[in-house]
């Protein structure tokens, strides 16, 4: 991750509450989610880190219910990207009913 001193780091660890963890469409929600804003994403389990932009190595992090997803932003809209990563994972990928 680059530094850009210009805007802070922020970051945030979460759980996994859906069922079926970090699969493809929750991947493919975090970086079309993260696509649309201009900070960088960065987002880590089981002590590897990926690009949160890419959907491919999101699921490269075999994340499963209850695993811990740090996320890392850092950009002019870091904080509205970290509100909107938040509620993503809180509702589950939008995949619980």
């Amino acid at each position: 991750m680059s530094c850009d001193s210009e805007y802070p780091l922020l970051e945030v660890e979460l759980p996994i509450v859906n069922e079926t963890g970090l699969h493809a469409r929750p991947c493919h929600a975090i970086a079309a989610l993260a696509s649309g804003f201009e900070s960088s994403l960065f987002v880590a389990c089981h002590n590897r880190q990926v690009d949160g932009k890419s959907i491919l190595s999101l699921m490269t992090l075999s994340a499963a219910q209850g695993d811990q997803l740090r996320f890392r932003i850092q950009g002019q809209d870091g904080e509205r990207l970290l509100e909107e990563i938040s509620s993503l994972v809180a509702s589950g990928f939008q995949e619980m009913s």
